[in-house]
């Protein structure tokens, strides 16, 4: 898989390091077309950006890292997440996808469809978090990966961690966007929700954990075996 461009040249005019990580992430066209079509949605009806491609890259190899066979995405991102996850799975893995959007599912499935993805690799679940993680596993996923506002589901952190196995990994994007976890002046539910999740992961003796400067941020947690 290449992208069109390929990477930038290192040093180049106006190369900052999120640029050239970004161009260094490889892009089917499929995965660059679901990008574009996500974001000319986030621009015209203000939905979420979709994931930048270093985020996705990492989601790959944070995937293949585990050997995941068994992943699920809280958000469905518009597909481009997906896409991410399913290069680094393994060939029977399946993914869980889960949306309380419905033109994000359709977008997911068009994504996934284009990109020749079998049907038997995702299961697309239309519900809130609420709805649908209390039905999923517990201890049966090697990655689980959520996106979205963080109140929608920072009180559920509990279930998600469940599902992720021992040796799996709980990734939430976004922890960094805005810099507003960082600003104690910043009140507002989702800069409190993202305090509490990185507070709750920080604190918890199962986990190892790290923020990392990816994108708008990710939150990375492994469970100890």
């Amino acid at each position: 898989m290449t992208s069109a461009a390929g990477p930038p040249p290192p040093g180049g005019p106006g190369q900052d390091a999120a640029a050239y990580a970004d161009g260094y992430a490889a892009e089917s066209p499929a995965q660059a077309a679901a990008r574009h079509r996500a974001a000319t949605s986030a621009a015209a009806f203000g939905a979420r950006a979709p994931i930048e491609p270093a985020v996705g890259a990492l989601l790959s190899v944070l995937a293949a890292s585990v050997d995941a066979r068994g992943v699920v995405s809280l958000g469905s991102g518009s597909g481009v997440t997906g896409l991410w996850l399913l290069r680094g799975m393994r060939p029977d893995g399946v993914l869980t996808v889960l949306d309380g959007d419905p033109a994000e599912l359709r977008a997911a499935r068009r994504a996934f469809g284009d990109a020749g993805i079998p049907h038997s690799r995702t299961r697309l679940i239309f519900g809130t978090a609420a709805e649908v993680l209390p039905r999923l596993s517990s201890e049966a996923y090697d990655l689980v990966t959520c996106s979205g506002p963080p109140a929608d589901y920072s009180e559920h952190l509990a279930v998600l961690l469940g599902l992720v196995r021992a040796g799996g990994s709980l990734v939430c994007s976004g922890v960094l966007e805005d810099g507003k976890i960082a600003d104690r002046s910043a009140r507002d539910r989702q800069s409190v929700a993202w305090r509490e999740i990185a507070r709750t992961v920080r604190e918890d003796e199962t986990l190892i954990s790290a923020v990392l400067p990816v994108g708008t941020g990710l939150l990375v947690a492994s469970k100890r075996r």
